[in-house]
């Protein structure tokens, strides 16, 4: 079978698919409560307390990323080979769960990268198969809405996360926050066990994830289009620990940290649902060009922002609102030009191409900023990111009467 070069006709989502969605969110609000009770430190313990250099935090988030989605790759082909989604779901939050408490034993950046990626193999292989997963529970008219709230449901957990370590360092050190992350891990896979539905899906058996991927991109020029323009952007995009790192230099006292990340996280909720709802409105690849253009408003502000401490609030609340707008609407148009059975696939191949891409950009970044100054990392990042604006703004022009009305 060949994917048209047009959007795919969805057939009726089963009943309920909101529900479910609904508890895959909650699964992922103490997943987050957990994640993010250690990335808000995680950062300066890994510079501060174990040694590394930013061109080496770069490397470690870069290539711990790069893990995940590989792992995304092969989970999404293989759930769409088994037809089966919750598994492998649950096999990725479980191993999550079970590795950021190791980061208390961690007594070199080694250790912590081997640890970091331990946690980042879990979220590749849960992550495909939960977005198709989601994508499944509804119509393809919903599905901006299923992930925008999907991801507000998921952020307030990140903003609980921060503000647990925030508390819990009053009264413990770092290293008794990554234990404590345990807890609200075990949380998340028990919910999963007991409220998180599998929805069947048409098996492709007898196929090769390679096989799965040629008759993915077959003839399919929008996606084609799509999945290049989310490299290019990836590319330019840095991760949140380069915005703890420049709050810091803006005055931001260590253990207040955690707090300026919960920012981000804020923001994101906030933006999550509206985001998702205009996505569905005036089209996903329209919402994605705002979401880019905010990315390059907060790069622009990592050097035009000194000198007040709280100006790395405003930088972190503008850095979540690109996250949540990106992180909602690039997953949400995905389901649009791909059929079910070869949804995990898709997400699978989209993860890996800007898995590669965003690898490439933390290590950049980090290397210009250790080498030439700020100024030189946010040059390349905002070029770059001008770029992928642009070709958003072509692949519209070319498949615009495939645009919803």
């Amino acid at each position: 079978m060949e994917p048209p070069d047009r959007p795919i006709p969805e057939p009726a989502a089963p009943a309920g698919g909101m529900r479910n969605v609904t508890a895959l969110g909650i699964v992922s609000f103490f997943t987050d409560v957990s994640t993010e009770m250690v990335l808000g430190v995680l950062p300066f313990f890994i510079v501060s307390t174990l040694g590394a250099s930013r061109l080496l935090l770069g490397t470690i988030e870069g290539s711990a990323e790069l893990v995940s989605y590989a792992f995304r790759m092969l989970s999404g082909s293989w759930s769409d080979k088994t037809g089966r989604r919750k598994v492998f779901v649950f096999a990725g939050y479980a191993a999550s769960t079970a590795s950021k408490p190791f980061f208390a034993a961690a007594s070199s950046w080694v250790d912590a990268f081997l640890v970091r990626s331990g946690d980042r193999v879990g979220k590749g292989i849960r992550t495909a198969p939960r977005d198709a997963l989601i994508a499944d529970s509804v119509p393809e008219s919903r599905v901006g809405r299923a992930f925008g709230l999907h991801r507000t449901i998921d952020q307030l957990g990140a903003i609980v996360g921060p503000v647990a370590a925030f508390a819990l360092l009053q009264v413990v050190d770092i290293r008794g926050v990554f234990l404590a992350s345990l807890i609200p891990g075990a949380i998340a896979v028990l919910v999963l066990v007991f409220f998180v539905k599998e929805i069947a899906v048409k098996s492709k058996a007898g196929t090769t994830m390679l096989g799965n991927i040629r008759v993915l991109l077959k003839g399919n020029r929008p996606l084609f289009f799509l999945l290049g323009v989310a490299g290019i952007f990836s590319l330019g995009a840095f991760n949140f620990s380069f915005v703890l790192l420049r709050a810091s230099d803006l005055g931001v006292e260590q253990n207040l940290i955690p707090l300026v990340y919960a920012a981000i996280n804020v923001s994101h909720a906030v933006i999550g649902i509206p985001s998702g709802i205009l996505a569905d409105r005036i089209g996903k690849e329209k919402t994605l060009i705002i979401g880019y253009s905010v990315f390059l408003v907060s790069t622009l502000l990592m050097v035009m922002f000194a000198g007040n401490v709280l100006y790395a609030y405003v930088l972190a609340a503008v850095f979540g609102l690109y996250v949540g707008i990106s992180e909602t609407v690039q997953r949400a148009v995905i389901p649009r030009y791909v059929p079910s059975e070869l949804r995990g696939t898709a997400f699978g191949l989209y993860n890996l191409i800007i898995g590669v891409c965003f690898f490439a950009s933390n290590v950049m970044f980090g290397f210009l900023w250790d080498s030439f100054g700020l100024a030189a990392a946010v040059s390349y990042s905002a070029a770059v990111t001008m770029v992928a604006i642009s070709a958003m703004g072509v692949f519209l022009r070319k498949y615009k009467t495939q645009q919803p009305i």
